[in-house]
């Protein structure tokens, strides 16, 4: 049990309550019974908890003002329903824009690897690549960004081998 929490404590304090705990022991009466080794070890952990939730409490109060803030500035969903005929047009206009910029870019990656635009030119092939990590990165985020692109770096070192193999 005293493994389980330790564990527990170690997560949630980043490492601290073992670190402080390790540094106490040094310095541990000898005349200090086992039992009270373990109370002590207990409460500087829970110390070390404590701290933390309390940590993490102000970071989710000072993320709340950071949101009411942004909310506040920028405005919400909410206001814009409130606008008369714009206001649910552009509601409408935010909403479609992710599945228009995606079928696009689907669209026109069929078209160039299908062979139906022909060859592209260098500057046109590297706007295909930066128009994809765009649309990839907004849409799906950065992990798709971090899956595609060891891809996308063989693709590219295998068309300059080939084209070094040409010359």
């Amino acid at each position: 049990m005293s493994n389980i929490l330790t564990k527990a404590v170690d997560f949630f304090s980043g490492g601290l309550g073992s670190s402080v705990v390790q540094a106490v022991k040094d310095y541990y009466p000898p005349s200090m019974s086992e039992q009270e080794k373990a109370e002590l070890d207990l409460r500087i952990k829970t110390s070390v908890d404590e701290n933390a939730l309390k940590v993490q409490e102000l970071v989710i109060q000072e993320q709340t003002i950071f949101n009411n803030r942004i909310a506040e500035l920028e405005g919400t969903a909410k206001d814009l329903k409130a606008v008369p005929l714009l206001g649910p047009l552009m509601l409408f206009l935010r909403g479609c824009q992710r599945p228009i910029w995606g079928y696009a870019t689907l669209y026109m990656d069929f078209k160039v690897f299908s062979g139906s635009w022909g060859s592209l030119s260098e500057q046109q092939e590297g706007a295909l690549y930066i128009i994809n990590l765009l649309v990839l990165g907004f849409l799906f985020g950065e992990r798709a960004i971090k899956n595609v692109t060891p891809l996308i770096e063989r693709m590219i070192k295998a068309k300059t081998v080939k084209e070094k193999d040409n010359a």
